[in-house]
């Protein structure tokens, strides 16, 4: 026998949601949705294309100024500016703003790739340039596509998921010998136990652990990143804008 009160128990979705999770498209929405990501990326290549060299840092749009970790980021952005580097963020409040300030007030260059979302999000004013991305997607490729290195500062869902991906393509040498540093020992050294704990089963090797740094020390986390990227890379700027394109720095 049918439960009578089976449709009231089931969750309520938005209109949104019902459209997301319904399945394969149409063909023809299929293309459309192609269409919009390649305009996505074009986008993006256009606006940071003579952005870089840069490094991306990480973490939570939740901090307000004066929180330590804020603090902790302003400071590294001032020391990414400091080695010549431009810094890129995700744009939004928070460890992004605090990073993309202390690049802006030291005189660095300070770019960032938001999101669209209906809450955080909201750019940040201390960048010279930044675009909104659309899909999350193209984003991360974005901020993973002109740096050298990465700083990751404590946050949430979205800054684990940046995290494990970049650390997914290091692994995988899709990007190779690429520093990660994590800064705030409190808040990522049970991460680090459990990535120890990861390695000692077999599923990590020591290898993949040792590009990762974790400090409190925004010096040693530059130091750091300038060993890996001096025996690694030859850092290279980028060509000149081309006038006809209508190309800007």
């Amino acid at each position: 026998m049918a439960n009578p009160t089976f449709k009231k128990t089931l969750p309520v979705l938005n209109p949104g949601e019902i459209h997301y999770l319904e399945g394969p498209k149409s063909r023809q929405r299929e293309l459309g949705f192609v269409i919009k990501v390649l305009f996505q990326f074009l986008k993006g290549f256009r606006v940071l294309h003579f952005v870089g060299p840069c490094i991306t840092v990480f973490g939570s749009a939740r901090f307000k100024e004066g929180h330590r970790y804020y603090e902790k980021a302003r400071e590294a952005g001032r020391a990414i500016a400091e080695c010549g580097f431009t810094t890129m963020t995700g744009g939004g409040p928070g460890i992004m703003e605090a990073a993309n300030r202390g690049a802006f007030e030291a005189g660095g260059r300070s770019v960032g790739c938001n999101i669209v979302l209906p809450f955080e999000q909201k750019p940040n004013p201390y960048m010279h340039k930044y675009v909104a991305i659309r899909y999350f997607f193209v984003r991360k490729t974005l901020l993973l596509k002109y740096s050298y290195a990465f700083i990751i500062l404590p946050g949430g869902w979205g800054t684990m998921d940046e995290m494990f991906e970049t650390l997914t393509l290091v692994q995988t040498k899709v990007m190779h010998n690429f520093p990660v540093v994590l800064i705030g020992t409190e808040y990522y050294s049970p991460l680090m136990d459990y990535l120890l704990f990861m390695e000692r089963q077999g599923t990590i090797s020591p290898e993949d652990l040792k590009l990762v740094l974790l400090t409190d020390d925004v010096t040693q986390a530059m130091d750091h990143v300038q060993k890996y990227i001096e025996k690694n890379y030859r850092v290279m700027t980028r060509n000149k804008p081309i006038s006809w394109l209508l190309e800007k720095v």
